[in-house]
């Protein structure tokens, strides 16, 4: 009860210390309504993640003490990247000026004003957050039990493309976001052999009960999104996107969670097209680690994975994944003359939001850099998402078992293969010169 009132007074004071230099005579049109456009619609929507709409007052107000008590928090929007390093183009996070306003707002009563002070409206096409799909890929509906941990789905997705095509825009859409935690969408080859005894368009559960990383990774394909709850869709910009070849499919991978009641969700996948043929590829790569055992009752487990990029490599975004006992993940450039430069600190991973951390600038790293990914684990009682702290834990598909995973994705030419890629480049022969 102590502890309840203390906690409740802390609160009160820090929002009395935001609410002090906000701006006087708050409303929502002229005030709040930006702030949420740029922060918060996205997900508070129609058809959206989240829980309730922001789109207007009448939307705001009733929630408006559970608006105050999450901003002053940081609860929301989600953001977990330590400021001190990167500088991210998809940073949620409110300053603090924005937070004094919206605490202002509901301490002086939530007020309209005038709707003509508002700005225009942002404008969605309905149903996505990526312009208008070319094409539409849809799965066969899948029931999900009430209870019960739930094997990994594999997916297959026929694109039936003719010719190469390249895309701009990508994204996944469950019809059942409660059961969904997440989709991997890979890009299988022609030639791959992976899955092939899989049905198109129904759930497929493969051999290996969830411990063959070959199925875990996809193969060995490229993937061409991930979608988790609150990550943004993915949207290249103009002369770079993702290539599916002529006769590929694409294999959704989902990771379904019981919610505790019966559901169905059939997940579709859209597609926009590049207008021209771009002149650079993104390329998802994987910093992974597989062998490691977490100690029962540690707090503070460390796993590492390192990739060497011997040509140097253009790094776009970063998306860090661990299950329910990731602690914190980090990381890091290590430069050919040993320097080392932390690129992204998340010192407190989130298993349910599982964000995406886009660079405002790429980073550029010369021939021989390596990249290094850190995950750090909580194995003890005090983690209160711990399923049993007094398990030895080990690489698995399901949440009460552990990945480490740090997806980041570079940049290549766009008629380049994997294998050019990553294969040392032979230095320039001297040309002779004759004698005089």
């Amino acid at each position: 009860m102590k502890h309840t009132k203390f906690l409740a007074i802390g609160l009160s004071l820090a929002a009395a210390g935001w609410a002090a230099n906000a701006p006087q005579q708050v409303t929502y049109h002229k005030d709040v309504a930006p702030i949420l456009q740029s922060h918060c619609q996205e997900c508070h929507r129609p058809g959206e993640i989240a829980p309730f709409s922001l789109l207007s007052y009448n939307d705001a107000r009733p929630w408006a003490k559970a608006i105050k008590s999450d901003v002053v928090t940081r609860k929301m929007p989600p953001w977990f990247a330590d400021p001190q390093y990167g500088h991210f183009a998809d940073d949620r996070s409110l300053s603090k000026q924005e937070i004094e306003t919206l605490v202002s707002w509901v301490d002086g009563g939530s007020k309209e004003g005038d709707p003509k002070d508002e700005p225009k409206p942002r404008t969605y096409v309905d149903g996505w957050n990526i312009p208008k799909p070319d094409l539409v890929l849809d799965m066969n509906t899948f029931h999900i039990p009430a209870k019960g941990d739930i094997p990994y789905m594999y997916v297959v997705l026929p694109t039936k493309f003719t010719q190469d095509q390249w895309i701009q825009a990508a994204e996944a859409r469950p019809s059942d976001r409660t059961v969904v935690h997440h989709v991997v969408i890979f890009v299988r080859d022609p030639e791959s052999k992976w899955l092939r005894e899989a049905d198109p368009g129904v759930p497929f559960v493969p051999p290996g009960n969830g411990k063959n990383f070959n199925n875990t990774s996809g193969g060995g394909n490229d993937i061409l999104m991930i979608y988790t709850p609150g990550k943004v869709p993915e949207m290249w910009r103009p002369g770079l996107g993702k290539m599916i070849k002529a006769g590929s499919d694409l294999v959704l991978q989902i990771h379904y969670t019981a919610s505790g009641k019966d559901t169905d969700d059939h997940t579709k996948v859209g597609l926009v097209f590049a207008k021209e043929k771009p002149t650079e590829r993104a390329l998802t790569i994987g910093g992974n680690n597989l062998s490691f055992k977490i100690p029962p009752g540690d707090a503070d487990y460390r796993v590492e994975a390192k990739n060497v990029f011997p040509n140097g490599v253009t790094i776009l975004n970063f998306f860090p994944h661990m299950h329910l006992r990731g602690k914190s993940f980090e990381y890091a450039a290590v430069y050919p003359d040993g320097r080392r430069e932390v690129l992204l600190r998340v010192p407190k991973y989130n298993f349910i939001w599982q964000l995406d951390y886009v660079l405002k600038e790429p980073l550029v790293l010369p021939p021989g850099s390596r990249i290094e990914c850190t995950a750090w684990y909580d194995n003890s009682p005090n983690n209160p998402a711990n399923p049993d702290p007094t398990a030895t834990v080990r690489f698995g598909e399901q949440s009460w078992e552990e990945m480490m995973i740090g997806f980041y994705d570079v940049v290549m030419p766009a008629d380049m293969s994997m294998k050019e890629f990553f294969t040392p480049k032979k230095p320039a022969t001297p040309t002779p010169t004759s004698g005089q």
